[in-house]
């Protein structure tokens, strides 16, 4: 059975394959690892899906953003989209690792630390501040943050025309930057520093969501911010951080050429340079053809975009996040690659009921209650009759990793 072509279902129809993908990734090494080297060596097809989800993350984030016309709104709906179904997996992995079933925080980790690892986890900062995660998928969120924070700057100055630009920009620069900077200067080591970078994410968020005087330059610092975060504190390094961050600027993109608002060939353009640009940055074979295809999958997809599809496709679409959180809980804990995507997918349907669609009905409410009639970044708006189709993205899931 198909369900009628809507607007957004095509992104739907993106997300489910890219969830599965991340999951079977990291599945398949403990159940079928010969056949899945084989796989692995030709195209990494975790990296495929998480790069998946950054065009999808950058094709919709801008958009909502523009269409609610207010920040406030902006960042309750994010807090009321993650934060629940991260910490809904977060507790039940610090369980299982308690018994031995999974493996979340170091046990020797200093219980002193553990107020600036939450607050790393909680600002889905951790990865770009060197601490450790929680939920090891959640890697690929301190990139969503990131351009989250890059987003609300330019939306603020009035420069969200830019996106193009911004994508072939930070592509390039990902080349002498990745060369000068292959590791993270950024540090967990240095607990102080960490602690300040955490703090000052919540308080760009915090001053942001507020408004008044401050909001301008605080969105600017935020942007600033989240750059300087990707390029010094990138794990796996410069280059893969900003071709990371590129990506989505390159979904982003693609959205102005749909709306008019720039020329398709200037949007090929965009995505053509980040891919040049981001398929040598990882000695991996696996690494190129997947960002590749991660491409093509989403342009075919976006040709398709006033199509219906299945309304098992689009399903898998809006549980893809509790897909992608949910399956490390998984590895280890079940007897047959068929049973844990069974057990997956039944999870998922479950939290996705009972956890996710409430925390956004509630966060609906809850921005509709306190939204700012107007925002200098898009057009005036009620916030309230803003438009609610967000985006379900997972994260994007995740690595982390991990898929990484």
């Amino acid at each position: 059975m198909t369900r009628p072509a809507s607007r957004l279902g095509w992104l739907d129809a993106l997300r489910g394959p890219a969830a599965l993908a991340v999951a079977l990734h990291h599945a398949a090494w403990g159940f079928i690892p010969g056949v899945w080297g084989e796989v692995d060596r030709r195209i990494d097809m975790g990296t495929w899906g998480v790069f998946v989800f950054f065009m999808v993350s950058g094709y919709i984030i801008p958009a909502s953003l523009e269409r609610r016309g207010d920040v406030r709104s902006f960042w309750i709906g994010r807090v009321f989209r993650l934060l629940p179904l991260i910490l809904a997996a977060a507790v039940p992995a610090l369980v299982l690792a308690a018994y031995g079933l999974h493996h979340a925080l170091d046990p020797n980790l200093d219980r002193r630390a553990l107020p600036l690892v939450m607050l790393g986890n909680l600002t889905m900062s951790q990865e770009l501040l060197g601490l450790p995660a929680i939920h090891g998928v959640m890697w690929t969120l301190s990139y969503e943050m990131a351009f989250y924070l890059i987003v609300v700057g330019l939306f603020t100055v009035r420069q969200v025309h830019r996106s193009a630009g911004i994508a072939m920009g930070l592509a390039v620069l990902a080349v002498p930057l990745g060369l000068l900077l292959p590791r993270a200067v950024v540090n967990g080591g240095a607990g102080l520093a960490a602690a300040i970078l955490g703090l000052a994410v919540v308080a760009v968020i915090l001053v942001t969501a507020a408004g008044g005087r401050a909001r301008n330059a605080a969105a600017i610092a935020g942007a600033v911010l989240g750059l300087a975060l990707v390029v010094l504190g990138s794990r796996i390094g410069a280059w893969q951080g900003l071709t990371m961050l590129a990506m989505m600027f390159a979904g982003t993109a693609v959205y102005r050429a749909e709306q008019g608002r720039i020329r398709p060939r200037t949007a090929v353009a965009a995505v053509l340079v980040v891919l040049a640009c981001g398929f040598l940055a990882k000695d991996d074979p696996g690494w190129g053809p997947a960002i590749v295809a991660a491409a093509a999958f989403f342009g075919a997809m976006y040709a398709l975009r006033r199509r219906a599809f299945p309304r098992w496709l689009t399903h898998l679409g809006v549980i893809s996040f509790s897909i992608y959180l949910l399956h490390p809980l998984l590895l280890g804990n079940t007897p047959h690659l068929a049973v844990y995507f069974l057990v997956l997918l039944l999870l998922s349907h479950l939290t996705y009921r009972f956890v996710e669609a409430p925390a956004q009905r509630l966060g609906r409410r809850v921005a509709a209650r306190w939204a700012q009639p107007t925002c200098t970044g898009g057009r005036r708006s009620a916030s309230g009759s803003a438009s609610r189709s967000t985006s379900r993205v997972s994260g994007g899931m995740s690595p982390p990793p991990n898929t990484r």
